[in-house]
């Protein structure tokens, strides 16, 4: 039975690639140590690939990275938070897959496990969302059922870290000033905080403004209630100096600590 196996270099990841053979669905975890959802992914990830035996040749391959420890890998496949898994094949990304639903990874993985899959109509790029049951192709989906599913990864996607940032740009490369102030806010607090870019995801940046009944980014969550903007988060530090004391730390440099 295959086993999910530590990428712990960006050698150790650039030596196995070049050894899988081509046809080799490769399945990569993108995780972060102080993430909760990431030890369910994991848990998740080492009972699937339980069900599919080692093979000649190789017919998946799988493997966890630790975001934060190689952001040069994270950035080179859009890593914008975690948990994050990412499907290839042949150094094509077929599919990715943001938060940690169970079901949506496993429905992922089951489309291109196979090269029979992989040769279909469904397969040709990612799913943008819409989940193919019994390999039947979705052509329509119910506009009610896809918000559910999108509200639900929301519901996840914010409580990804105890404190959550949503922004435009990333904290190293704020694309706005009010990103770039909450940024610094959170530095100058010492604040070990996770984040979304949601310039890389069009449908987060939609509909985490109706999930949170808030029209604008950034937006802080913290333990997965809203805060609300740069405003919002000066008047409460304003009110309470100690706003954000429970979740600093003393380290030095970026304090980031999601996929950056």
């Amino acid at each position: 039975m295959s086993e999910l196996k530590e990428i712990t270099s960006v050698s150790d990841w650039e030596q196995h690639v070049s050894t899988l053979p081509s046809s080799t669905l490769l399945i990569v975890s993108f995780h972060a140590p102080w993430a909760a959802p990431c030890k369910q992914m994991e848990n998740v990830l080492q009972t699937l690939a339980a069900e599919y035996p080692v093979t000649q040749p190789l017919s998946t391959s799988w493997v966890k990275i630790n975001a934060e420890e190689l952001s040069d890998i994270s950035e080179a496949y859009n890593v914008t938070a975690v948990p994050f898994l990412v499907l290839i094949r042949n150094g094509e990304v077929l599919e990715t897959v943001s938060g940690s639903s169970a079901a949506r990874v496993r429905n992922a993985i089951e489309r291109h496990a196979s090269k029979t899959a992989a040769a279909g109509t469904a397969s040709n790029g990612p799913a943008a969302g819409i989940d193919n049951n019994g390999g039947e192709v979705a052509t329509e989906e119910d506009p009610e059922k896809k918000k559910q599913e999108l509200f639900k990864r929301l519901g996840e996607l914010v409580k990804a870290a105890p404190v959550m940032l949503f922004m435009k740009g990333t904290p190293s490369e704020p694309k706005c000033g009010f990103s770039r102030q909450m940024v610094g806010i959170l530095r100058d607090n010492s604040v070990k905080y996770g984040f979304f870019n949601i310039l890389a995801d069009d449908e987060v940046r939609q509909g985490l403004k109706e999930f949170a009944d808030w029209p604008t980014y950034p937006q802080l969550w913290v333990e997965g209630e809203l805060v609300g903007g740069l405003d919002i988060v000066k008047e409460e530090l304003e009110n309470n100096a100690d706003f954000l004391k429970p979740y600093s730390v003393k380290t030095n440099g970026d304090t980031a600590a999601a996929a950056s």
